[in-house]
């Protein structure tokens, strides 16, 4: 009985700990105990060779999960040593049976790992599903590398099961791999979303979509990627194809989009700011530099020596999008609940106001 209860004690805790590690939850990914950190020093370094980088990342992921069976069998023995189990000739055929097939399945990790070393990765997928983009799976490699070195792609999820968005490329990560289609020849569909009330690392309700990927390229099957929706205009900027929304389906804004809307609908409410006749023309916004500035600061909230607001004289040099934006910035961004009622500095003067005091410019 004392055995049993070991066995099963030790089982569940072993395997436990070998689903953690195979899929990693954010406890883990903080400790360090992944693949990618375990083997830091041979993948070498994602940002600078992104697709060696990954080709290392999955045969290292094969042979570490190929090794979780003979694990358990190795441990086993060192737990309950009364069973010997070092003595595998010996044992019931039930422990010789698994003995054989879990040093089987290493083999086979080690020797597929190898295989798609050879040649310099030829042999890997990654490089088979490149290949299908050019001529040379290494010039395609090279623009995917520089492309990911670019500050400003789009990139979500957590370590190797990341979502990026280049400006020519949408890559997913897999366990043992990538899924990657050119932009120009992909058509983006919106299938679904999941919806929880209370995410661990956020602790509020979040929306995640399911976007379907599909290439006119035949070779390349289509998959699936899964964002938070509060990135969902983040993926929409980076993008050059639309996403198809065809079963309607209601997108969740972040809250920062949804206090901007806001801002945007109370600025509508304010008095507005009519311009002297004789005034000159309105500049530029210099926020953005593409749309003509149309707000001006004017204390509104409450008399002229009252509260913390001031008058601020700047003449108008921004535009509602930027100074919603701005205003948005200023805020706790801990604390969403109440930004409405707080107050930012002038992003030019520094005269503190409030969003009762943004007015928008007429002549």
């Amino acid at each position: 009985m004392h055995n049993v209860s070991t066995e099963f004690i030790f089982t569940l805790g072993y395997w436990l700990i070998a689903l953690c590690l195979a899929i990693p939850p954010q406890e883990f990914r903080s400790a360090g105990l992944t693949v990618q950190n375990v083997f830091s020093h041979w993948l070498g370094s994602e940002e600078m060779h992104f697709i060696y980088y990954h080709m290392k990342r999955s045969a290292a992921t094969v042979v570490f999960h190929s090794l979780i069976p003979l694990g358990y069998y190795v441990c086993m023995a060192l737990a309950i040593p009364d069973w010997n189990l070092w003595y595998f000739w010996k044992v019931s055929l039930f422990w010789q049976i698994y003995f054989y097939l879990s040093l089987l399945a290493l083999c086979f990790g080690c020797l597929l790992a190898f295989y798609w070393s050879r040649q310099k990765w030829n042999n890997h997928p990654i490089a088979t599903i490149l290949g299908y983009h050019g001529d040379s799976w290494r010039a395609v490699a090279s623009s995917v590398n520089i492309e990911f070195r670019r500050i400003d792609k789009f990139a979500t999820g957590p370590p190797g099961q990341r979502v990026i968005v280049t400006d020519s490329w949408v890559i997913k990560m897999t366990t043992y791999g990538i899924c990657m289609a050119h932009q120009g020849d992909v058509h983006l569909t919106l299938v679904g979303t999941q919806e929880h009330d209370i995410h661990y690392e956020s602790n509020t309700s979040v929306q995640f979509l399911n976007i379907r990927v599909d290439s006119v390229n035949q070779h390349v099957k289509p998959f699936t990627i899964r964002l938070n929706s509060a990135e969902y205009s983040d993926l929409n900027d980076k993008i050059s194809a639309p996403v198809r929304n065809a079963r309607n389906i209601v997108i969740h804004q972040s809250t920062t989009d949804r206090f901007l809307d806001t801002f945007r609908e109370q600025v509508g409410l304010n008095p507005v700011f009519r311009l002297p006749v004789d005034y000159m023309d309105l500049d530029p916004c210099i926020g953005c530099m593409q749309t003509t500035a149309n707000i001006k600061l004017q204390k509104l909230c409450d008399n002229p020596d009252v509260g913390d607001c001031v008058q601020c004289y700047c003449r108008p040099m921004w535009c509602l999008e930027c100074m919603s934006k701005w205003f948005a910035s200023r805020q706790n961004q801990n604390e969403p609940q109440t930004w409405l009622s707080s107050k930012s500095p002038c992003p030019t003067c520094r005269s503190k106001f409030c969003i009762l005091d943004v007015c928008q410019v007429q002549r």
